[in-house]
Parts: C-alpha cells; sequence; structure tokens
C-alpha cells in the first residue's frame, strides 16, 4: 500500500569542524612520522586524515527516513501503525532523556552533536521498546511525517 504521506528523510551528518578535527588527526600522525623521513611524514598525513575521515562520515551516516508504512531509523525499521503520539525535544529535554529519563529497553538513535530529538511511543503490544529516541535536526518536520503516515495508514 502506498501512502499519500509527506515524504521524510535526514542523514545526521557529522558536523563540520569534524572534518578538521580529521585534518588535524593527519597533521598529528605526520608530526609522529616526521623522524623517519619525508615518505613516512606524508604517508601519516594522508593515511591519518583518511582513517579519521572514515571513522567520521561512519559516524554521521545513519538516515531517519518514512517509506512506505515504515518508519526505518538506523537499523530499526518499526510500522507507522506500531507508533503513539511523538513528542519534540528541546535541547534541555533532549539531554533529560539521553541521561537521567533514559529506559534501557528503548531504541536510542542518538548524535550528541544534534541538540534536539524526537520522542515516539511504541504502542505494539509484543515489541518491548517503549519508545524511540531520535535525534534529528528537524523534529518538528519529521512528527508531521509521522503524524501524517499514521493517518494515511489508518
Amino acid at each position: 500500500m502506498q501512502l499519500s504521506a509527506t515524504p521524510y528523510e535526514e542523514r545526521l551528518t557529522a558536523p563540520r569542524s569534524w572534518w578538521l578535527i580529521s585534518f588535524l588527526v593527519g597533521v598529528s600522525f605526520a608530526l609522529i612520522l616526521l623522524p623517519f623521513g619525508t615518505l613516512p611524514l606524508l604517508g601519516g598525513l594522508v593515511g591519518g586524515t583518511a582513517a579519521a575521515a572514515v571513522v567520521a562520515s561512519a559516524y554521521g551516516s545513519p538516515r531517519i527516513r518514512l517509506v512506505g508504512d515504515s518508519l526505518i531509523a538506523g537499523e530499526a525499521k518499526i510500522p507507522v501503525a506500531a507508533l503513539g503520539e511523538a513528542r519534540i525535544l528541546d535541547a534541555e529535554e533532549a539531554r533529560a532523556w539521553r541521561t537521567y529519563k533514559a529506559d534501557t529497553r528503548a531504541f536510542l538513535l542518538l548524535r550528541a552533536y544534534i541538540p534536539t530529538a524526537l520522542h515516539v511511543e511504541v504502542t505494539d503490544p509484543q515489541d518491548p521498546t517503549p519508545y524511540l529516541y531520535l535525534s534529528t535536526r528537524e523534529p518538528e518536520k519529521l512528527a508531521a511525517a509521522i503524524e501524517a503516515a499514521r493517518t494515511a495508514h489508518a
């Protein structure tokens, strides 16, 4: 069944400053290899920068998408029919749900460099996951898209 809901897709990319840090990691490797000559120095610069960039890229690769009648968030895939209320979390409330309010059974797609999040209840009685915590730069758009998909599915 194809839904007419507003499509939503977001990639939780790492901040630009992380790419500068990747370069600085390469510079550190180059300095470590400086006593061994120019070629190892260049290898350390290129290799260290590349390795750090791969790590930054991989950490910033998760996506949140609405596809058909499912919400896909990183590795998790859940039908919108199994989702309840979506609450928008500002930076302070998001921090609370990442720390002392967190439930160990919850699914957390957490990126600390994204200050806002969406808290989505899971209403499926057979699913032990009480809620989804999704770091997102656009919590209002994601909540609206989930609500539109749930309404279209009902």
